[in-house]
């Protein structure tokens, strides 16, 4: 049947078609789990047929529901933010709920004006990529009285939902592992140096003052990280101190740049200079030798954010919990 010409296809004229209730349309529009596979379809087919486009922002001011769910990330680049977005976004989206994604570019004022924009939009809840914000965020995020998520990296103190991993413990358990190896002289190579890059860097120095060594080995730059910057630095650290005997990256694109570079100059890995980076991405699986990096649990992260928040939206009472998904070291061949 062709598209009404009389003014907008309604959920009645979806309800008449499909002989249902308006409200077992509703449901099965925001709630889908709720109605039964065959009774979507049918549903599914008339809004085709009739060509029905949802007015979210009407059915959110009735129903006091939008339905919506902010996430904000740092980068819409970075291969760790994607995989822990995709396991949000597939928990969530089973649940009918939409998933906004704002981009913060690593800045908490950002993060701040996206947090008062969503809100002003009825978001029902907020995913952070921190447990760092400004005073005013904090403000914003108590007024609402939403659920929020706090991720990957962990606090004492989360507003709500946090669900990460230890930063400063993973740095500290890699470069434990260098020395495990009998390497003295390790050096810290890291770029953009947002908090969760200091915290690892933090980790690193520990466990270089814990057994008695130097930590002055250290390179660090606030420009984004890339393979060329990981060549770049490292022929820089290499200049420096000649005498290294080993580099723990703050990432793995660091960590494959400097790779490359080992190889443009014949320096043999891991019998000259050892390498390691951080979060256990495709590239560290695919390069000769394999890195040893720090594998973080990002897809169950995401899924564990969706099936608590989901918990959460579905009445679960606020008690303020950080659950550690931890990580696990993977030596590769570079170690």
């Amino acid at each position: 049947m062709p598209r009404r010409s009389s003014g907008r296809v309604t959920l009645q004229h979806i309800a008449e078609r499909v002989g249902v209730t308006k409200i077992t349309v509703s449901r099965a529009l925001r709630e889908p789990h709720l109605v039964s596979a065959a009774l979507r379809l049918r549903i599914e087919s008339a809004i085709d047929e009739l060509g029905y486009i949802p007015n979210h922002s009407a059915g959110a001011l009735a129903s006091g529901r939008s339905h919506s769910v902010a996430l904000l990330i740092p980068s819409l680049s970075n291969a760790v933010f994607s995989e822990i977005q995709r396991g949000i976004e597939e928990g969530l989206g089973q649940a009918g709920y939409q998933v906004l994604i704002g981009h913060t570019g690593y800045s908490i004022l950002e993060e701040e004006r996206l947090i008062d924009t969503y809100l002003s939009y009825g978001v029902e809840a907020l995913i952070l990529p921190g447990t760092r914000h400004t005073d005013h965020a904090r403000r914003l995020l108590a007024r609402a009285r939403v659920p929020v998520v706090e991720t990957l990296e962990l606090t004492e103190t989360p507003l709500d939902i946090n669900v990460g991993l230890d930063q400063h413990e993973a740095g500290k358990a890699m470069t434990q592992a260098f020395l495990d190896r009998g390497h003295r002289k390790i050096g810290f190579l890291g770029a953009r140096m947002d908090y969760r890059a200091q915290l690892r860097m933090a980790g690193w120095e520990a466990a270089m003052r814990q057994a008695g060594l130097s930590a002055e080995r250290c390179l660090t730059t606030p420009h984004p990280s890339s393979y060329r910057l990981g060549g770049e630095m490292l022929a820089s650290m290499l200049e420096r101190w000649p005498d290294l005997e080993g580099i723990f990256c703050g990432n793995d694109d660091l960590a494959a740049g400097a790779l490359f570079e080992c190889q443009r100059r014949r320096l043999n890995v891991p019998d000259q200079l050892a390498l390691a980076g951080f979060n256990g991405l495709d590239i560290t699986e695919a390069t000769a030798p394999p890195l040893a990096t720090v594998v973080t649990p990002r897809r169950g992260i995401g899924d564990t954010i969706a099936r608590r928040l989901l918990a959460r939206l579905q009445g679960a009472p606020l008690q303020p919990t950080s659950e550690n998904l931890g990580f696990r070291i993977r030596r590769g061949g570079s170690l």
